[in-house]
């Protein structure tokens, strides 16, 4: 992948110098608390080693985002194909983030994502972009809101990867962007 470039972040393909800052935020408390597990270091290397393929393979994905003026890591926002939920199809594109809470309320997040919407809707040609998040997940949700995508509680799911030892955490809510919302919104702010 190409590194892009926002105000203030780089958005680029994992480094191992980020393996740090990427077991972090899978095995903190706070930024894993609508997801039944914590990952040890050698799971968090083994998914940052996937994430990486992934992105060298497609051009896209999950990526680090990292403050332009410092180097440093703060976590990733991207998109990843979205094919372990069986209600969605499986060309399906989710918009996705997890970043270090000391980043969090900074507005990283939703710069970072409006590139990545850039991105899907016009390099990868989609029609619609989604997220979704456990039903409790209100910062992710505010997140979504903030891009413009609403909630489509028609596509709200019971995820297949929570087991049920945590009922709490398998209830998702669905939230789209269509190209046209995300073109008249661009339009709409010039």
């Amino acid at each position: 992948m190409k590194p892009m470039r926002t105000k203030r972040l780089i958005l680029r393909n994992w480094e191992d110098r980020d393996r740090e800052l990427f077991h972090r935020i899978n095995s903190d408390e706070q930024v894993m608390e609508f997801f039944p597990f914590r990952r040890d270091r050698a799971e968090t290397d083994a998914k940052m080693d996937d994430f990486r393929g992934w992105i060298a393979e497609d051009g896209f994905g999950f990526a680090a985002a990292e403050i332009a003026a410092t180097g440093e890591c703060i976590g990733f926002v991207g998109l990843l194909e979205t094919d372990h939920v069986p209600s969605m199809p499986s060309d399906t594109i989710e918009i996705g983030w997890r970043l270090a809470p000391e980043f969090w309320g900074k507005g990283y997040v939703t710069e970072a994502a409006e590139a990545w919407l850039a991105f899907g809707f016009e390099t990868l040609d989609r029609d619609e972009i989604v997220s979704f998040a456990v039903a409790d997940n209100h910062r992710s949700t505010a997140v979504m809101k903030r891009l413009g995508m609403r909630a489509d509680p028609a596509r709200d799911f019971d995820h297949p990867d929570i087991p049920d030892s945590h009922p709490a955490l398998k209830r998702h809510v669905f939230y789209r962007l269509a190209r046209d919302d995300w073109q008249a919104r661009k339009r709409a702010a010039r």
